[in-house]
């Protein structure tokens, strides 16, 4: 293509959002000329203005549909954020838990705690909003970062040369070690060092105070920049991303802006945005965020007008949280197969193992010896297969087609300063029906039957471990008074 024709497609506006256009635009080099194709932002707040005056015209709105949008918000930014870091529960379960306080499903605690603890941040950023005078403070962040990771814990981590190592995070204080991240391609990122943190963060509180002062910027890019300059600190060990989207909220909604949710399904197109901020282009970062906050607002003029706000897919997770809510089992015909026995051995069988031999071994030091022993018995053999240990035993389920039964016993055996031998077991039985399996503690009175589908709660684990224990702790009790 001639130099002439290139010229004529210079500047061109190729695309157009509500809030950002892109153009053509060519560099000369030696050779010739080379399209270069990029995004170049015109910021475009005429309609987000408008949208956001046509909102306000509409306030107060009726308290049921305010209070309606104001569960829509909460439950998409507290799911939201937290899934973009991670956490693993569903929609459901996310509404089944700040809403009826109730959980369901395998997660870890620390699970549940942080989604409860993002929720009483987004309360706490809520009531600073509210209040007008109150100036942002780095000892405000710090205990976001504090309520938001609720105690410390040891995370997986790599070291300044790019090598994996573990690491305790400390909550509510800067980081002590550099937490550099490796890019797709291989490269390490680097946020500010541990020795600069500090001296950043007082800057950006300065740079915040200062342009809020002076009120040149757009809510949108104050919000906007906000978050930016938090992620490129990374102040924190652990909660810098969750913290940078509470503190632009914080922004829009003193405000008066509704929330911008970041959806986890566009967690590419978002961290492409901070990419680009990365390499100088902030506008394409703003630009981002302001395609989310119309959004925020086009949602809340419908509430405000007694529309529907449900969007695709809402019934789905609507239904979904009414199932969790109510303990409603789809009835999925799961047939008695290898892979489901697999599944239940290791997300069931395993973890009530782990549950309960990790209260038992607090009491091993009472007994001279204490041994596990896992029995498989398969159809069509004359014979049992007996394992002591959990992988030896699942190797072996791998490699049969036929199981009926899998018992488990955990034996302590000759009690210390007892004049007999005496011993004490647990043992549970796993018996494989063609629809269900049932888990059952004969000598405990618990007794489980589950689809193949179905797996123990946290609760049911921590439930059923804690019942065992007990009882096994007194009847170790009992021996013992009658020895002494």
């Amino acid at each position: 293509m001639s130099a002439c024709n290139l010229n004529k497609f210079k500047g061109q506006i190729v695309k157009q959002t509500a809030t950002v256009k892109w153009r053509f635009c060519f560099n000369e080099l030696r050779d010739g000329f080379v399209i270069l194709v990029f995004r170049m932002p015109v910021m475009n707040f005429s309609l987000i203005n408008t949208k956001l005056e046509q909102l306000r015209s509409l306030m107060p709105m009726k308290a049921e549909y305010q209070q309606k949008l104001d569960n829509k918000f909460r439950m998409e930014f507290n799911y939201n954020s937290n899934h973009m870091e991670g956490n693993t529960l569903t929609y459901g379960e996310t509404v089944l838990l700040l809403i009826h306080g109730q959980t369901k499903g395998n997660h870890e605690y620390r699970e549940y705690d942080e989604m409860k603890a993002h929720d009483v941040a987004l309360e706490i950023i809520k009531e600073w909003a509210s209040d007008k005078e109150k100036p942002l403070t780095e000892a405000d962040i710090k205990n976001l970062n504090r309520i938001l990771l609720v105690e410390p814990f040891w995370k997986e981590a790599l070291t300044a040369d790019g090598q994996p190592t573990r690491r305790q995070i400390k909550i509510g204080e800067y980081k002590e070690h550099p937490n550099s991240v490796r890019l797709q391609n291989g490269e390490m990122f680097e946020y500010a060092s541990p020795m600069d943190t500090p001296i950043q963060m007082g800057e950006l509180i300065q740079w915040f105070r200062e342009e809020e002062e002076k009120k040149e910027l757009h809510p949108i890019q104050l919000a906007a920049l906000l978050h930016y300059k938090f992620v490129r600190i990374h102040p924190f060990d652990d909660g810098n991303g969750r913290i940078s989207r509470l503190l632009m909220n914080y922004v829009l909604l003193k405000n008066d802006y509704p929330p911008i949710i970041i959806k986890s399904d566009d967690k590419k197109n978002y961290l492409r945005a901070l990419n680009l901020a990365d390499t100088g282009d902030l506008d394409a970062f703003i630009a981002y965020i302001a395609e989310q906050a119309l959004w925020s607002i086009d949602i809340s003029i419908k509430a405000a007008k007694g529309e529907s706000i449900d969007e695709p897919g809402d019934f789905d997770k609507k239904v979904m949280a009414l199932k969790k809510k109510h303990n409603y089992k789809e009835e999925i015909k799961i047939f008695k197969n290898k892979d489901a026995i697999l599944d239940c051995y290791k997300n069931s069988i395993l973890p009530i193992i782990i549950e309960i031999k990790a209260k038992l071994e607090k009491l091993k030091v009472f007994f001279k010896n204490q041994e596990e022993k896992f029995i498989v018995s398969v159809t069509g053999e004359p014979f049992i297969s007996i394992f002591n240990d959990a992988d030896s035993t699942y190797s072996n389920l791998e490699k049969r087609q036929k199981i009926d039964r899998i018992r488990y016993e955990y034996i302590m055996t000759q009690l210390r300063n007892a004049k007999s031998k005496t011993s004490f077991y647990i043992r549970m039985d796993v018996m494989f029906h063609d629809f269900v399996y049932e888990i059952k503690f004969e000598s405990y009175g618990i007794t489980y039957d589950m689809l193949y589908h179905e797996f123990f709660t946290i609760e049911q684990l921590e439930d059923i471990s804690e019942k065992i224990a007990n009882q096994f702790f007194e009847q170790v009790e009992t021996a013992l008074s009658k020895n002494n």
